[in-house]
């Protein structure tokens, strides 16, 4: 397996955690965190809302590191030098001639019609 393979495993592991991180959240303070309760329980509201927000955002950063680290292990084997269609074009391109001017063939002892 690629390390570009393993990038884009742990890439997809991370959308479906921040995916599912964004969706219990809710914006007008419901959500996991009014299921919950009161504050009286362990925990409380507030500590709930804090995990998810600090989640968010570690989840977003880890999700941005793996995405510049994946696009550098990718720049291996395909980079523009040994594309094949570059290598396609320049051997098949046609070289360019000078173009002739046709020469007009007259016996020596005739002179051209006018």
């Amino acid at each position: 397996m690629s390390t570009f393979s393993i990038f884009l495993v742990l890439i997809t592991i991370v959308c479906f955690l921040l995916i599912v991180v964004i969706m219990v959240q809710n914006p007008k303070g419901g959500g996991l965190s009014s299921t919950l309760g009161g504050s009286t329980q362990i925990g409380g509201v507030q500590k709930t809302t804090d995990f998810l927000d600090k989640s968010t955002w570690t989840l977003a950063t880890i999700l941005i590191v793996l995405i510049l680290l994946s696009s550098l292990s990718f720049g291996g084997s395909l980079s523009d030098t040994d594309s094949k269609i570059i290598e396609k074009t320049e051997t098949t391109a046609p070289s360019t001639k000078t173009p002739v001017s046709p020469v007009q063939n007259t016996p020596a002892g005739t002179t051209p019609a006018k």
